[in-house]
């Protein structure tokens, strides 16, 4: 999984350094981090009333669109993958 997501993050960066028009995450990015968080906290939602009883391939289609405004969350602060992991290694621990 690791590495589809590694590739996402990668697609998401280049859309940061050279925006393309029509690109949504390059619209997301652009309209900045108060959008980017309204994205996430609709997910998030999503995600509950996904669980809730709207079955596991919604589920699934829910937190894709988390994992992926997540991300664009990230690129934005000017994080990486790298963090999270390093973060949840140390948690392991």
């Amino acid at each position: 999984m690791s590495d589809v997501l590694d590739t996402l993050f990668a697609t998401i960066l280049d859309r940061q350094a050279n925006p393309r028009p029509g690109s949504y995450t390059a619209q997301l990015l652009n309209a900045g981090e108060d959008e980017i968080l309204k994205k996430v906290g609709e997910e998030a939602m999503e995600v509950i009333l996904a669980a809730k009883g709207q079955g596991d391939e919604r589920l699934i289609a829910e937190i894709t669109d988390l994992f992926y405004h997540l991300l664009v969350l990230l690129a934005a602060r000017g994080l990486s993958l790298a963090d999270v992991e390093d973060e949840l290694e140390r948690r392991r621990r």
